[in-house]
């Protein structure tokens, strides 16, 4: 039977998103998430100050128990990120990836444990300063779910910004396309660390055993990607029929990440490397010039259309957050502290490879600004149990990732001009 209250919840988001997006595009003039954002979060401050006037009304818990219906984590994680990592990767060449591989590899994956390491310490003597208990096993958890870039948020901001060379721009895609899966992965070791247990669950493990579990999980969600990408390359080679092409794309993304989500594997990382070889190989070599157009028009529609969705629940989700004072200055505090574990987490692989290789002018302030925090951090961050020092992280990850998306969003276009000039 159809669930109702899911039909419900479906039909506000997408009402909401298209008459913001409409005030947005008709007013405000923004890039279209920066400009969801906006607007969601000051109707969500709207609501909470009507209620703190007319607390009679109830507004604010009636708010927050309709958006509460919406577990964020499960929509994003378990919905939504698939579709949006592929219909990322099938518009990113993979020769220039290719070609930049170091660079990439080092920034998704040392640059991820250097960034998680820095705000991890930074928040736990931060919170210690302003007397909010988070113990360090959980700072390290923080740090993890606050590290990787969004590349939904990258993505989308990319496309707007004018100038940007074509080896950063494909620097800064790559980055974000595989960080988060590396993030994701770190995020779930620690955790289980943290938690006192396996990743899975089972007895505690040590250090050997998180960098095999890491290599597992990671190296397995690359090769389950690239086998599930070549069954459909091969499908989709023996047909001429766009329609039922689109359909095996869908298929792909549901199965590959269905498959990587009960093996334990990286389920962004398996969907990413899925369609890259669909997106270039697949688009070049085994679709007709009608079936790539409509094959590629169709995803950039969905992703457009998803990506509204979620940076309007973004939007939204302050009105579910509750924080004392304490923790509106750790929110405050964090953001710095993020941008800087960010340039020293993208300073330290470049300088050690710019011994062998030259790089583009202005990449460590570039890919600094515009390393973009998103709905992967909310949704990580919302995921973790009930525990006392959840509701500061919670807080803290929503306030650097409202200054990423909205500050760093809008001014990095500025930020280009001047760096590669």
């Amino acid at each position: 039977m159809t669930n109702p209250g899911l039909i419900n919840i479906a039909t506000a988001v997408f009402t909401l998103a298209a008459v913001f997006g409409y005030i947005n595009h008709r007013w405000l003039k923004l890039p279209t998430t920066i400009g969801l954002v906006v607007i969601a979060m000051m109707s969500s401050l709207c609501v909470i100050a009507l209620d703190s006037a007319f607390p009679e009304l109830n507004l604010r818990d009636t708010a927050r128990a309709a958006f509460l219906q919406i577990d964020f984590h499960e929509t994003l994680m378990q919905g939504l990120l698939s579709f949006l990592l592929f219909a990322g990767a099938l518009h990113v060449n993979l020769d220039d990836l290719i070609a930049r591989k170091w660079a990439i590899g080092s920034l998704a994956t040392a640059g991820v444990l250097i960034s998680t390491a820095l705000n991890a310490i930074g928040v736990y003597y931060l919170a210690r300063v302003l007397g909010i208990d988070i113990p360090f096993a959980w700072a390290l958890v923080f740090g993890a779910l606050i590290s990787p870039t969004d590349p939904v948020a990258v993505l989308g901001i990319l496309k707007t910004v004018p100038g940007v060379p074509d080896s950063l721009r494909a620097k800064i895609a790559g980055e974000s396309l595989f960080n988060d899966g590396v993030g994701v992965v770190v995020f779930a070791i620690l955790l289980a660390v943290a938690l006192g247990g396996g990743a899975h669950g089972g007895e505690p493990i040590g250090a050997l055993g998180i960098a095999e579990l890491f290599v597992v999980e990671a190296l397995g969600g690359a090769l389950l990607g690239l086998v599930t990408g070549l069954v459909a390359f091969y499908a989709i080679k023996s047909i001429d029929e766009y329609n039922l092409e689109i359909m095996i794309t869908l298929s792909l993304v549901m199965l590959t990440y269905g498959i990587a989500t009960l093996l334990h594997l990286s389920g962004p990382i398996a969907v990413v490397i899925a369609g890259l070889l669909i997106g270039n190989h697949g688009t070049r070599l085994a679709m007709s010039d009608r079936s790539r157009e409509h094959v590629e028009t169709f995803w950039a529609l969905l992703d457009e259309i998803l990506n509204a969705a979620l940076f309007l629940l973004i939007g939204f989700e302050v009105i579910a957050l509750s924080f004392s004072a304490p923790e509106l200055l750790g929110m405050l505090l964090a953001i710095p502290l993020a941008v800087f574990a960010r340039f020293v987490s993208v300073s330290i692989p470049i300088a050690v490879l710019g011994l062998r290789q030259t790089f583009t002018k202005g990449a460590i302030p570039v890919l600094t600004w515009g390393g973009l925090k998103g709905g992967i951090s909310v949704a990580l961050a919302l995921s973790l149990p009930d525990f006392p020092a959840r509701e500061p992280i919670l807080a803290i990850t929503y306030g650097v990732v409202i200054f990423s998306i909205i500050v760093q969003g809008l001014s990095i276009r500025r930020v280009v001009r001047i760096a590669v000039r």
